[in-house]
Protein backbone atom coordinates (compact mmCIF):
# COMPACT_ATOMS: atom_id res chain seq x y z
CA UNK A 1 0.00 0.00 0.00
CA UNK A 2 2.66 2.47 1.10
CA UNK A 3 4.41 1.96 -2.47
CA UNK A 4 1.37 2.61 -4.87
CA UNK A 5 0.82 5.65 -2.74
CA UNK A 6 4.39 6.71 -3.14
CA UNK A 7 4.27 5.83 -7.06
CA UNK A 8 0.93 8.00 -7.01
CA UNK A 9 2.70 10.94 -5.08
CA UNK A 10 6.02 10.65 -7.83
CA UNK A 11 2.98 10.77 -10.81
CA UNK A 12 1.50 13.71 -9.23
CA UNK A 13 4.50 15.66 -8.55
CA UNK A 14 5.65 14.96 -12.43
CA UNK A 15 2.32 15.94 -13.53
CA UNK A 16 2.72 19.41 -11.74
CA UNK A 17 6.38 19.31 -13.32
CA UNK A 18 4.90 18.87 -16.63
CA UNK A 19 2.35 21.39 -16.42
CA UNK A 20 4.64 24.12 -15.28
CA UNK A 21 6.93 23.36 -17.76
CA UNK A 22 3.62 23.92 -20.49
CA UNK A 23 2.51 26.82 -18.82
CA UNK A 24 6.46 28.49 -18.81
CA UNK A 25 7.04 27.48 -22.60
CA UNK A 26 3.34 28.90 -23.27
CA UNK A 27 4.13 32.18 -21.61
CA UNK A 28 7.15 32.60 -23.76
CA UNK A 29 5.13 32.04 -26.66
CA UNK A 30 2.64 34.60 -26.08
CA UNK A 31 5.86 36.77 -25.56
CA UNK A 32 6.23 39.12 -28.76
CA UNK A 33 9.75 40.48 -29.80
CA UNK A 34 9.64 44.34 -29.25
CA UNK A 35 10.90 46.69 -32.09
CA UNK A 36 12.04 49.59 -30.29
CA UNK A 37 12.05 53.24 -31.94
CA UNK A 38 13.87 55.74 -29.66
CA UNK A 39 12.65 59.13 -29.36
CA UNK A 40 15.28 61.62 -27.63
CA UNK A 41 14.28 65.11 -26.89
CA UNK A 42 15.81 68.39 -24.67
CA UNK A 43 15.33 68.89 -21.05
CA UNK A 44 11.67 70.32 -20.91
CA UNK A 45 10.66 72.29 -18.20
CA UNK A 46 7.55 72.65 -16.38
CA UNK A 47 6.18 75.27 -18.06
CA UNK A 48 7.23 73.96 -21.32
CA UNK A 49 5.55 70.90 -20.51
CA UNK A 50 1.90 72.66 -19.83
CA UNK A 51 2.74 74.12 -22.31
CA UNK A 52 2.54 71.08 -24.69
CA UNK A 53 0.20 69.14 -23.15
CA UNK A 54 -2.69 72.62 -23.38
CA UNK A 55 -1.71 72.63 -26.89
CA UNK A 56 -2.47 68.81 -27.23
CA UNK A 57 -5.59 69.09 -25.35
CA UNK A 58 -7.14 72.09 -27.32
CA UNK A 59 -8.62 70.44 -30.18
CA UNK A 60 -10.47 67.81 -28.09
CA UNK A 61 -11.96 70.73 -25.95
CA UNK A 62 -13.23 72.69 -29.16
CA UNK A 63 -14.90 69.71 -30.28
CA UNK A 64 -16.85 68.96 -26.82
CA UNK A 65 -17.37 73.13 -26.80
CA UNK A 66 -18.67 72.84 -30.56
CA UNK A 67 -21.10 69.93 -29.28
CA UNK A 68 -22.20 70.93 -26.53
CA UNK A 69 -23.65 74.14 -28.16
CA UNK A 70 -25.47 71.64 -30.49
CA UNK A 71 -27.16 69.78 -27.79
CA UNK A 72 -28.23 72.88 -26.24
CA UNK A 73 -29.69 73.41 -30.19
CA UNK A 74 -30.78 70.31 -30.12
CA UNK A 75 -32.93 70.50 -26.66
CA UNK A 76 -34.48 73.78 -27.78
CA UNK A 77 -35.94 72.36 -31.35
CA UNK A 78 -37.57 69.64 -28.74
CA UNK A 79 -39.17 72.38 -26.91
CA UNK A 80 -39.84 73.96 -29.79
CA UNK A 81 -41.47 70.71 -31.48
CA UNK A 82 -43.07 69.69 -28.20
CA UNK A 83 -45.09 73.11 -27.65
CA UNK A 84 -45.92 73.05 -31.33
CA UNK A 85 -44.16 76.32 -31.92
CA UNK A 86 -42.59 74.98 -34.94
CA UNK A 87 -45.30 73.29 -37.04
CA UNK A 88 -44.75 71.03 -40.33
CA UNK A 89 -46.97 68.41 -41.76
CA UNK A 90 -45.63 65.75 -39.93
CA UNK A 91 -45.54 67.07 -37.01
CA UNK A 92 -49.13 67.82 -36.95
CA UNK A 93 -50.30 64.38 -36.17
CA UNK A 94 -49.38 62.78 -33.17
CA UNK A 95 -46.88 60.40 -34.85
CA UNK A 96 -44.71 62.52 -36.38
CA UNK A 97 -45.47 64.86 -33.41
CA UNK A 98 -44.04 62.47 -30.87
CA UNK A 99 -41.19 61.37 -33.78
CA UNK A 100 -40.10 64.67 -33.92
CA UNK A 101 -39.06 66.12 -30.45
CA UNK A 102 -37.81 62.33 -29.50
CA UNK A 103 -35.19 62.58 -32.61
CA UNK A 104 -34.15 66.00 -31.37
CA UNK A 105 -33.54 64.42 -27.74
CA UNK A 106 -31.48 61.70 -29.40
CA UNK A 107 -29.57 64.15 -31.16
CA UNK A 108 -29.05 66.16 -27.89
CA UNK A 109 -27.57 63.00 -26.08
CA UNK A 110 -25.27 61.66 -28.65
CA UNK A 111 -23.97 65.36 -28.83
CA UNK A 112 -23.56 65.54 -24.72
CA UNK A 113 -22.25 62.24 -24.77
CA UNK A 114 -19.60 62.63 -27.08
CA UNK A 115 -18.85 66.23 -26.31
CA UNK A 116 -17.73 64.90 -22.66
CA UNK A 117 -15.79 62.01 -24.11
CA UNK A 118 -13.90 64.42 -26.07
CA UNK A 119 -13.78 66.92 -22.76
CA UNK A 120 -12.86 63.94 -20.70
CA UNK A 121 -9.88 63.28 -23.26
CA UNK A 122 -8.31 66.76 -23.00
CA UNK A 123 -8.53 66.92 -19.06
CA UNK A 124 -6.57 64.21 -19.15
CA UNK A 125 -3.97 65.45 -21.95
CA UNK A 126 -3.95 68.98 -20.34
CA UNK A 127 -5.33 68.85 -16.77
CA UNK A 128 -5.97 71.00 -13.86
CA UNK A 129 -4.63 72.07 -10.83
CA UNK A 130 -6.33 70.12 -7.54
CA UNK A 131 -4.81 73.11 -5.74
CA UNK A 132 -8.38 74.40 -5.26
CA UNK A 133 -11.02 71.51 -5.14
CA UNK A 134 -13.84 73.68 -6.49
CA UNK A 135 -12.59 74.76 -9.36
CA UNK A 136 -10.56 71.39 -9.89
CA UNK A 137 -14.27 69.74 -9.66
CA UNK A 138 -16.05 71.59 -11.79
CA UNK A 139 -13.59 71.58 -14.47
CA UNK A 140 -13.46 67.65 -14.93
CA UNK A 141 -17.19 67.47 -14.36
CA UNK A 142 -18.05 70.27 -16.62
CA UNK A 143 -19.52 67.60 -19.22
CA UNK A 144 -22.35 66.57 -16.07
CA UNK A 145 -23.30 70.20 -15.80
CA UNK A 146 -24.17 70.38 -19.62
CA UNK A 147 -26.01 67.13 -19.05
CA UNK A 148 -28.25 69.34 -16.71
CA UNK A 149 -28.26 71.84 -18.80
CA UNK A 150 -29.22 70.12 -21.61
CA UNK A 151 -32.05 68.26 -20.63
CA UNK A 152 -33.34 70.24 -17.42
CA UNK A 153 -34.60 72.94 -19.44
CA UNK A 154 -37.28 70.90 -21.06
CA UNK A 155 -38.13 68.45 -18.25
CA UNK A 156 -39.22 71.97 -16.84
CA UNK A 157 -40.89 73.35 -20.20
CA UNK A 158 -43.00 70.03 -20.11
CA UNK A 159 -43.89 69.66 -16.57
CA UNK A 160 -45.21 73.96 -16.63
CA UNK A 161 -46.88 73.06 -20.44
CA UNK A 162 -50.96 72.90 -19.24
CA UNK A 163 -51.98 72.60 -22.57
CA UNK A 164 -50.12 68.94 -23.46
CA UNK A 165 -52.10 65.57 -22.27
CA UNK A 166 -51.08 63.66 -19.49
CA UNK A 167 -49.45 60.96 -21.20
CA UNK A 168 -47.27 63.01 -23.70
CA UNK A 169 -45.75 64.43 -20.95
CA UNK A 170 -44.77 61.56 -19.32
CA UNK A 171 -43.81 60.01 -22.21
CA UNK A 172 -41.48 63.46 -22.84
CA UNK A 173 -40.52 63.46 -19.03
CA UNK A 174 -39.36 59.22 -18.71
CA UNK A 175 -37.23 60.16 -22.15
CA UNK A 176 -35.75 63.33 -20.59
CA UNK A 177 -34.96 61.64 -17.51
CA UNK A 178 -33.26 58.80 -18.97
CA UNK A 179 -31.23 60.57 -21.48
CA UNK A 180 -30.40 62.94 -18.52
CA UNK A 181 -28.96 60.15 -16.70
CA UNK A 182 -26.86 58.27 -19.00
CA UNK A 183 -25.28 61.51 -20.41
CA UNK A 184 -24.77 62.66 -16.24
CA UNK A 185 -22.89 59.58 -15.95
CA UNK A 186 -20.90 59.61 -19.02
CA UNK A 187 -20.18 63.79 -18.44
CA UNK A 188 -18.73 62.65 -14.82
CA UNK A 189 -14.75 62.17 -14.34
CA UNK A 190 -14.42 59.01 -12.23
CA UNK A 191 -10.51 58.94 -12.12
CA UNK A 192 -9.96 62.96 -12.82
CA UNK A 193 -6.00 63.70 -13.18
CA UNK A 194 -4.31 66.54 -11.42
CA UNK A 195 -1.76 68.65 -13.01
CA UNK A 196 0.26 68.15 -9.59
CA UNK A 197 -0.03 64.26 -10.55
CA UNK A 198 1.07 65.09 -14.15
CA UNK A 199 4.21 66.69 -13.29
CA UNK A 200 4.93 64.11 -11.09
CA UNK A 201 5.14 61.62 -13.43
CA UNK A 202 7.18 63.56 -15.72
CA UNK A 203 10.37 62.56 -13.48
CA UNK A 204 9.55 58.69 -13.33
CA UNK A 205 12.25 57.93 -15.31
CA UNK A 206 14.31 58.22 -18.26
CA UNK A 207 13.56 55.09 -19.80
CA UNK A 208 10.02 54.20 -20.48
CA UNK A 209 8.03 52.50 -22.74
CA UNK A 210 4.74 53.21 -24.75
CA UNK A 211 2.63 52.33 -27.78
CA UNK A 212 1.32 54.43 -30.74
CA UNK A 213 -2.56 53.70 -29.39
CA UNK A 214 -3.20 53.82 -25.61
CA UNK A 215 -3.43 56.11 -23.28
CA UNK A 216 -0.07 54.84 -20.45
CA UNK A 217 3.15 54.58 -21.03
CA UNK A 218 4.95 51.80 -19.05
CA UNK A 219 7.92 51.50 -17.07
CA UNK A 220 8.79 48.06 -17.60
CA UNK A 221 9.37 46.94 -21.83
CA UNK A 222 8.21 42.91 -20.19
CA UNK A 223 4.92 44.30 -18.97
CA UNK A 224 2.29 41.83 -19.97
CA UNK A 225 0.03 44.58 -21.41
CA UNK A 226 2.60 44.78 -24.09
CA UNK A 227 3.02 41.48 -24.60
CA UNK A 228 0.82 41.93 -27.97
CA UNK A 229 2.48 45.37 -29.26
CA UNK A 230 5.41 44.62 -31.94
CA UNK A 231 6.45 48.45 -32.08
CA UNK A 232 7.32 50.17 -29.10
CA UNK A 233 8.17 53.59 -28.10
CA UNK A 234 11.24 54.23 -25.79
CA UNK A 235 11.98 57.71 -24.27
CA UNK A 236 11.62 59.32 -20.33
CA UNK A 237 8.66 60.12 -19.03
CA UNK A 238 8.42 63.78 -20.19
CA UNK A 239 8.29 62.73 -24.02
CA UNK A 240 5.40 60.23 -23.30
CA UNK A 241 3.58 62.87 -21.66
CA UNK A 242 4.09 64.86 -24.98
CA UNK A 243 3.12 62.27 -26.78
CA UNK A 244 -0.04 62.28 -25.47
CA UNK A 245 -0.10 59.72 -22.65
CA UNK A 246 -1.67 60.61 -19.54
CA UNK A 247 -0.49 58.05 -17.01
CA UNK A 248 1.63 55.27 -16.32
CA UNK A 249 0.45 52.02 -16.41
CA UNK A 250 -0.86 50.69 -12.99
CA UNK A 251 0.79 47.01 -13.28
CA UNK A 252 4.39 48.73 -13.77
CA UNK A 253 3.34 51.20 -10.82
CA UNK A 254 2.74 48.52 -8.65
CA UNK A 255 5.59 46.11 -9.76
CA UNK A 256 8.23 49.49 -9.27
CA UNK A 257 6.74 49.63 -5.73
CA UNK A 258 7.48 45.94 -5.08
CA UNK A 259 11.13 46.12 -6.27
CA UNK A 260 11.73 49.06 -4.56
CA UNK A 261 10.42 47.40 -1.10
CA UNK A 262 12.47 43.98 -1.81
CA UNK A 263 15.60 46.38 -2.35
CA UNK A 264 15.03 48.41 0.68
CA UNK A 265 15.01 44.95 2.63
CA UNK A 266 17.86 43.79 1.55
CA UNK A 267 19.68 46.74 2.24
CA UNK A 268 17.77 46.83 5.61
CA UNK A 269 19.44 43.72 6.18
CA UNK A 270 22.67 44.24 4.71
CA UNK A 271 22.87 46.80 6.99
CA UNK A 272 21.88 44.96 9.85
CA UNK A 273 24.05 41.84 9.83
CA UNK A 274 27.16 42.04 11.81
CA UNK A 275 31.13 42.26 10.82
CA UNK A 276 32.86 39.69 11.68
Amino acid sequence: MATNKNNDAAQDAAKKALAAVQAKKAAEKKKVEHTITHVGQESTSAEELLAITKKNATPYRIGAVVLWLLAIGFEVLAILFFKCVIQFPFTMEKPGWYAAWIVCLVLDLICVVIGSLLWKKGNHLDPKSAKNKLTFWLHNNLGLVMAALAFFPFIIVVLTDKNAQKQSKIIAVAAAVVALIIAGLTGYDWNPISQEELLESAGVGDHVYWTESGTVYHAFEDCSHLNHSKELFEGTSTTAIEQGKTRICKTCEQRAEKEAAKADTVVTEVEQTPVE
